[in-house]
């Protein structure tokens, strides 16, 4: 079989259609009655109505099924600060997934300043238009400051590269377990990489906000970054960090990420490539479960990861099974939000969405514990589960 140079593929792609998506009209106008209907003077009774009750711009414009895909281009894939034109072919590719798997349109925003305060002011202003919000690509620990700041606007506002993330591979672990007979509550989970994903899984796991009732945390979490294990004893940690101590490694472990993995169940990589070794994961618990999501490449190859007694592994790629693709989360999360019509995507949406996604693979084993990202399936139950957990939310 030929190989594919898909970046080279990518490239000619796009310089021939000039970017991947673009505005259609819904109404044909062929007359000058269409043009008094659409246009002037007919618009002006849609105005009044909105005028008169705000609500109605959901009813009579696309606010009720538009998203905005907002980044800065700070932390765009694994390019890095590649700045908001650079972001744009990612925010198209966005747009075009939510159109394709829930019929959502969405828009790229891509803006000209990395100031939180700028990047906050910015989309309240631009919300009326919009019926919720797709924070991308926007770099930690601002991306955090920016998705707090935005969540009484009224409108959903979610950070994908965070909760997209802990999501799906949420979904994974629930599966991991089926697989392999453990009791998610008696899981001790090492995450490496304390940016947006790494943060939100660990949030995730641990029910952090959420109704105790909705699921069972597990035992233990411990979080590394560059200088390894997180704990109480080091100097210097951001607030993020200092927040994340309030709910990780309660004991204080200190040590490297070799140390941390020592008797883990599950490893959970969103840091940087080819970091672990098969032996490390033999210091692991019996039948470890390996989510390397690092992309391109993975903090552990496959190949490396079974060879040291890896029983389930998952990666962000689509080469390999078990592919943790957020495309599995948002379309159907903001099409249940909007469907509801919901002002927040709330802690237990986010574990509703999950346990949908989870649910969706029927007879689970080793390699198939997510589903196909191509499963179009999927957005519409993520969707009715979403909607469910928000109508059940008590704010």
């Amino acid at each position: 079989m030929a190989q594919h140079d898909f970046n080279k593929e990518s490239l000619e792609l796009h310089k021939k259609h000039k970017g991947k998506i673009e505005v259609v009209s819904k109404i044909e106008v062929n007359t000058t009655d269409d043009l008094s209907r659409v246009y002037s003077p007919g618009v002006a009774a849609p105005c009044l109505a909105i005028a008169e009750n705000v609500d109605e711009a959901y009813n009579l414009t696309i606010k009720g099924n538009t998203i905005a895909v907002v980044s800065d281009g700070t932390a765009v894939l694994g390019l890095g600060n590649i700045g908001p034109e650079a972001a744009i072919p990612v925010m198209e590719g966005k747009a075009m997934l939510f159109k394709k798997f829930a019929n959502v349109d969405a828009f790229p925003i891509c803006l000209n300043t990395t100031v939180a305060s700028e990047i906050i002011e910015t989309v309240k202003r631009i919300a009326p238009v919009f019926g919720g919000v797709n924070l991308e690509d926007i770099s930690a620990p601002r991306s955090f400051e920016v998705e707090s700041a935005l969540q009484d606007i009224g409108i959903p506002v979610f950070h994908d590269d965070q909760h997209g993330t802990a999501i799906v591979a949420l979904a994974g672990i629930l599966n991991s377990c089926k697989v392999l007979g453990k009791d998610i509550s008696d899981l001790k989970i090492v995450i490496n990489g304390a940016g947006a994903a790494g943060i939100a899984i660990s949030r995730l796991l641990r029910c952090i906000s959420i109704d105790p009732n909705v699921c069972i945390p597990v035992k233990q979490v411990l979080v590394c970054d560059s200088k390894g294990i997180i704990h109480k004893n080091r100097t210097n940690l951001n607030p993020v960090k200092k927040e994340l101590l309030s709910y990780s490694n309660p004991e204080s472990i200190e040590g490297t990420l070799k140390d941390a993995i020592k008797g883990a169940d599950v490893f959970i990589g969103v840091s940087v490539a080819n970091i672990l070794t098969a032996e490390d994961i033999k210091t692991m618990a019996k039948n470890p479960v390996i989510f390397a999501l690092a992309n391109p490449d993975p903090e552990i190859m496959p190949e490396e990861a079974y060879k040291g007694g890896a029983a389930i592994i998952a990666t962000g790629r689509s080469d390999y099974p078990n592919q943790v693709n957020n495309v599995l989360a948002f379309p159907g999360i903001f099409r249940g939000a909007l469907d509801c019509r919901a002002k927040r995507i709330t802690p237990k949406m986010k574990i509703a969405a999950a346990y949908a996604i989870a649910d969706c693979v029927m007879n689970p084993d080793k390699e198939n514990i997510i589903p196909k990202s191509l499963n179009k399936e999927i957005a519409s139950k993520v969707a009715e589960a979403v909607k469910q957990a928000y109508v059940d939310y008590d704010e």
